[in-house]
């Protein structure tokens, strides 16, 4: 989307029955979700359970910044985590004739750790010529030392050299605290603060209303066995962006689709062995790989295992054709199977 190479129906799903035979759907937004009464309110309807599943990922909050929406709303930043974001950030960057571009984390946790730096490599690419020959600069800030920190320093620092190389800047320990929009600046933390043309931020991520409601945490993330997925609770549990996982060397397990793809599959087997079905149980491996566009139909990528303990054994191969198409065929095969 960011790149252009795709529009936004090309890439949006709306699950229909025939790709989820045998499952009722309703369609409905959870208001409430009543652990002790086994429960789930929404805006139409209760629905009783035996077992749930908790997957509501995490909600963007531009509020949680002072300035932040300001700036979105003067259009002097743009994000690319929904698809209208992504289509008018790109628009953005067009309009650009010359100056600054920040790419800028606005606060951890978020998903996808390797999306910033991503974002910069596609945007630099998109600029062309008005990058190449410096009329454009772009910088990426983050308050992490490095990036992808939970995956360890290795791959942080391949990461920084992959940016160096393109000639992308990288702000290490910046915490956005505040964007004055008519400034055009940044203000962190430390005291520090920075102008820019165009800000693409990676905006605070918070959980849903929705799981927040479940009361499983003071700070609604819901907190997961590593193997199982298991919450708290007897008979629920939770997947992808929404929990948070614990690994050995202390940090979070990062938010990524390959995880809650892979937790999908170990819960479904979860559910069935409580509801009394005779299947075999599954656990949760915490291994998995992403991809980091370069932006030139290249990608590096990033496997490993991360449960391995301290640091996670994952390694950044450097970016090839082949690892753009590995991911082209992982979406095709998505887009295959919930489009059916």
């Amino acid at each position: 989307m960011l790149r252009g190479w795709r529009r936004p129906d090309d890439v949006r799903v709306r699950p229909t029955a025939a790709s989820l035979p045998g499952v009722e759907m309703v369609t409905a937004t959870v208001a409430h979700i009543d652990i002790a009464a086994q429960v789930v309110h929404t805006d139409n309807s209760v629905i009783g359970y035996d077992a749930l599943v908790i997957a509501l990922g995490a909600a963007l909050n531009t509020d949680a910044v002072p300035g932040l929406s300001d700036a979105l709303d003067a259009d002097v930043a743009g994000q690319f985590y929904t698809l209208d974001g992504a289509a008018e950030l790109r628009a953005k960057v067009e309009a650009l004739e010359h100056g600054r571009i920040a790419v800028a984390i606005a606060g951890v946790p978020f998903k996808c750790p390797a999306a910033p730096f991503e974002a910069a490599f596609l945007i630099a690419a998109q600029l062309g010529d008005r990058y190449a020959t410096g009329t454009v600069q772009i910088d990426t800030f983050t308050p992490d030392p490095l990036p992808m920190p939970v995956a360890g320093p290795e791959v942080g620092e391949a990461l920084v050299s992959m940016l160096k190389d393109h000639g992308v800047g990288f702000h290490p320990r910046k915490a956005l605290a505040r964007v004055d929009e008519a400034a055009r600046t940044m203000h962190f933390g430390d005291g520090t603060s920075e102008p820019f043309d165009l800000l693409a931020v990676v905006p605070p991520h918070v959980p849903s209303a929705a799981a927040r409601s479940a009361g499983l945490s003071e700070s609604g993330w819901i907190p997961v066995d590593p193997r199982t997925l298991s919450t708290s609770a007897d008979n629920v549990w939770a997947i992808g962006d929404a929990t948070v996982l614990t690994l050995p060397n202390g940090k979070p397990l990062p938010k990524a689709a390959v995880f809650a793809e892979a937790q999908a599959a170990v819960v479904a087997h979860g559910v069935a062995r409580h509801l009394g079905y005779d299947v075999a149980e599954r656990h949760f491996t915490g291994t998995g790989a992403c991809y980091v566009e370069t932006g030139d139909h290249q990608a590096a990528k990033g496997d490993g295992d991360f449960f391995a303990p301290s640091p996670p054994s994952v390694t950044l191969y450097p970016p090839s054709r082949e690892f753009h198409e590995e991911k082209v065929a992982q979406e095709l095969a998505w887009l295959t199977r919930w489009k059916t």
